[in-house]
């Protein structure tokens, strides 16, 4: 029942802000939607800590990697709501955007956690699939918002790679379905496939893995399916990078392990833990290159996505307790990429650019956006004593006793990135203001997102409620 709420209520919402024409109820109906999301993913999120899965009417189940991420949405789609509304009023402010805008925005950004919400909670891989490419469909309008060349450009390359790689992704799901009988009249979910897994051909379990690892995995932003990444995110309003890689790329990774649970069982786990090994280093070496020499803050960000998503592939792949420190990487991930995405949104607003080389002094310009962004960056460069030093301690020290050479080289990956991210932000929030700024914080109610986040984010990484602990070791046995 719960899952079906939030579904009517996105739905009833996204019809508001289509045809209502008054730009305070949409914001509050935007709010109340994504709060209704919220305590419905967190009462499914319960359930399943309690009875191990969660399923309804056949056609919706949760597991315990599920209903993490359906707070993950949940969350980062909450706080995003709400700090959307302050940033289109500063645009609406400086004539950037009119209400045409802010409608278009609300409707699509409804729907976008709409289709997120079906992808993670759908029985059926089909179901799921059609709702992954259903994001992409209403973030490919988001990314082109503000309707310059350069954002037209990297709309038609997020739509055009994600749907070339999703295509893959339903060639391999279909590869999947010749282990069910073609007499079978149920319909096809994920528990069906899993109970006909052994009947699988082995080399066609490979063969479908690989292409769903490489059709999910664009989604994901793994290497070499990231290119799509820095344009997006960069051209895109700030709100919508926070819910790309902090809720949307939870969600595509998701889909992903449970493909790899059926493979597993058809030809044993070795095959898609060297699989993930692969692609997580592979990931997080190309991301820490070119995030060294990074000229605009939005694309640095998205490559420590594409990093951090190789971490999190990494830590799956090396199985067992690399798995639980994994889990606990994708929820903090998320939070910290939030908040630094409203920070740079923030930055924009003042400064008027995304380059790097353009915000100086900004300590002094803004001083708690320059606080939250510097904290939430050594946070993600794995700063004690937060959560990601815990989560990368952990798949290291899992690493180092199975994989010595694949963990050294991430350590010195991960010391490159941190040298890398210090030069930048030393670089934007240090030294000398230009005289052409005025100090002071665009707008307060900008700030109040981001400060809860990292509130979550400290509580979090001294104590885990018991139902959340229960969910990361159920998917640590799990995977």
């Amino acid at each position: 029942m719960e899952i079906i709420i939030i579904f009517i209520s996105l739905i009833i919402v996204s019809a508001i802000c289509f045809f209502i024409k008054y730009r305070g109820t949409i914001e509050v109906c935007s709010i109340l939607s994504s709060g209704v999301a919220l305590v419905g993913s967190i009462i499914v999120a319960i359930k399943v800590a309690e009875i191990g899965s969660y399923t309804r009417y056949g056609i919706f189940y949760v597991d315990a990697l599920g209903a993490i991420t359906m707070l993950i949405i949940g969350l980062i789609g909450f706080v995003t709501t709400i700090y959307s509304i302050q940033y289109l009023h500063q645009e609406t402010t400086k004539n950037i955007i009119g209400f045409h805008r802010v409608k278009q925005f609300f409707t699509l950004l409804n729907i976008f956690l709409l289709a997120m919400f079906l992808a993670i909670t759908a029985s059926s891989p089909i179901f799921a699939w059609i709702s992954i490419e259903a994001t992409t469909l209403s973030t490919a309008f988001l990314i082109s918002f503000y309707n310059k060349p350069s954002a037209i450009e990297g709309a038609w390359k997020y739509l055009i790679i994600n749907s070339i790689g999703l295509i893959l992704g339903f060639f391999g799901t279909l590869l999947y379905f010749t282990s069910v009988s073609s007499s079978n009249t149920e319909l096809i979910n994920w528990q069906l496939l899993a109970d006909k897994a052994v009947h699988l051909d082995p080399m066609l379990a490979k063969i479908a893995f690989v292409f769903i690892l490489i059709g999910y995995g664009t989604k994901i932003g793994l290497v070499p399916m990231h290119t799509w990444k820095p344009d997006a995110y960069s051209k895109a309003p700030a709100p919508l990078g926070a819910l790309l890689s902090g809720a949307l790329l939870p969600v595509a990774f998701t889909i992903v392990m449970k493909f790899k649970i059926i493979t597993d069982i058809a030809v044993g786990d070795l095959f898609s833990k060297n699989l993930l090994i692969v692609f997580g280093i592979l990931s997080i070496g190309i991301a820490t290159l070119i995030m060294f020499n990074a000229r605009n803050y939005k694309r640095l960000l998205a490559y420590s996505s594409i990093e951090n998503a190789g971490l999190i592939t990494l830590g799956f792949g090396l199985g067992g307790f690399g798995v639980f420190a994994a889990t606990f990487h994708l929820i903090f991930h998320s939070c910290i990429k939030a908040i630094l995405f409203f920070s740079s949104g923030n930055l924009l607003l003042k400064y008027n650019s995304s380059k790097i080389n353009r915000i100086k002094g900004a300590l002094s310009v803004v001083p708690f956006t320059s606080i939250l962004f510097i904290i939430g960056f050594l946070i993600l460069t794995g700063m004690p004593p937060f959560g990601i030093f815990f989560s990368k301690m952990l798949i290291l020290s899992v690493g180092i006793k199975t994989n010595p050479i694949v963990t050294i080289l991430v350590i010195i990956f991960t010391t490159i990135v941190f040298v890398g991210f210090l030069k930048h932000v030393t670089k934007m929030f240090f030294g000398k203001k230009t005289d052409d700024v005025t100090v002071g914080e665009v707008s307060d109610w900008l700030l109040f997102s981001p400060t809860l986040l990292l509130v979550i984010v400290f509580c979090l990484s001294f104590y885990l409620p018991s139902f959340l602990s229960k969910l990361i070791n159920m998917v640590s046995l799990t995977y």
